[in-house]
């Protein structure tokens, strides 16, 4: 989501000052890439980049493409062939071993439902969604383009009706979250990348110590959504923490107040306060929290078991796998900016479902697989 909304944030700014545009989007992948379908890139006129879609070997290349496509009004896709490094087709030495099919749209403000219109839906709620874009691999074929916004209970925002009869397809991709490339039984040999979108993390820290300033500043890179609470009002301010998109000063009792909890919502019980910390576990665990990470050695954590049983309350054992105590990856740290990125890691090897190894021991591809089929 971060890659996205900087594109949208890019595109006001272009539009405010005039500028014409195009998207690039990595449609479809066949062997390696840095980057994986879904992947965008935005182009103004005058040539500013936001997003990418390579390692950088591809957006020199991508740029003229990209103004092609806004001088000529039209859609356009390109083939990158990466396993040949003597590609004379482009001039680069790219050397990923594999082929890339990028799409290069024009944005035209006229067309209701355009793709930055469709890209904008997804800022308007924190819900999962599924963004259709068509494309042809045959040379010189009509592009459709990203035309289709699903999200569960919403109304189906297109600007081409012929993509309709891939809702089942959609909702598909939206119960078992994962996105496929789909062959369309048409003469035109159309292909649709169905893609599911979920929300940007949102990271809830309880503590507004000095140690809270270098996590920050990671979540912040990442485009986390970061929200601060913590009961020492001299700590809790905005003017510590630029970066937070919220900083509060709370008891621990109110702590989860206007806060929206989902699976994309992670906490984090830092304040070197154990009374505090182990108030705000208590109002978690009465909630269908997804993870909660705590500040501390074992036997804090321990403590706090034995201080919830005597008032009655036990945690279960599917509970106890969402609590990640000493919180962090095993990386050896020792400052608080080295705690930081363990406590970043961690969280980013749990959204997605990875225990936080070393790629030296993982088999088979780095990225998650993407379901072409037919």
């Amino acid at each position: 989501m971060k890659e996205i909304n900087e594109i949208l944030k890019a595109y006001s700014q272009a539009k405010s000052e005039g500028k014409k545009t195009a998207l690039a989007t990595v449609v479809k992948v066949e062997g390696s890439s840095y980057r994986q379908p879904g992947a965008r890139m935005m182009v103004t006129e005058d040539g500013e980049l936001t997003g990418a879609i390579s390692g950088g070997c591809l957006e020199g290349d991508a740029l003229r493409k990209a103004l092609l496509s806004i001088h000529q009004k039209q859609n356009k896709l390109v083939t990158y062939n990466t396993n040949n490094e003597d590609d004379a087709e482009v001039g680069l030495q790219l050397g990923c071993n594999g082929i890339v099919h990028i799409l290069f749209e024009y944005i035209d403000e006229e067309v209701s439902n355009n793709p930055i219109q469709l890209l904008k839906q997804l800022e308007l709620e924190r819900k999962e969604a599924v963004i259709v874009t068509i494309f042809s691999l045959k040379r010189n074929a009509f592009q459709i383009g990203t035309t289709l916004f699903f999200r569960k209970d919403s109304p189906v925002l297109n600007h081409n009706n012929e993509v309709l009869n891939l809702i089942s397809d959609v909702k598909e991709v939206l119960k078992t979250k994962t996105s496929v490339v789909k062959k369309l039984q048409e003469e035109n040999d159309n292909e649709a990348l169905i893609e599911y979108i979920k929300p940007s993390i949102s990271l809830v820290i309880a503590g507004a110590g000095n140690d809270i300033q270098p996590l920050v500043k990671m979540a912040s890179i990442l485009g986390w959504k970061i929200t601060i609470g913590e009961g020492r009002a001299t700590h809790a301010t905005k003017k510590r923490f630029p970066k937070a998109d919220q900083v509060s000063v709370v008891n621990p009792e109110h702590f989860l107040e206007n806060i929206v909890i989902d699976d994309q919502t992670y906490f984090a019980l830092m304040t070197h306060n154990y009374k505090y910390d182990l108030v705000v576990l208590k109002e978690l665990l009465k909630t269908d929290f997804h993870y909660i990470g705590i500040l501390g050695p074992k036997s804090k954590f321990n403590r706090m078991l034995d201080d919830l049983l005597i008032e009655g309350i036990t945690v279960s054992e599917e509970q106890m796998k969402r609590i990640h105590t000493p919180v962090g990856l095993d990386i050896g740290t020792e400052t608080s900016e080295e705690i930081a990125l363990s406590i970043v890691s961690e969280i980013k090897a749990v959204a997605s479902g990875r225990i936080g190894t070393s790629l030296k021991y993982k088999e088979g591809k780095i990225h998650d697989e993407i379901h072409y089929g037919e």
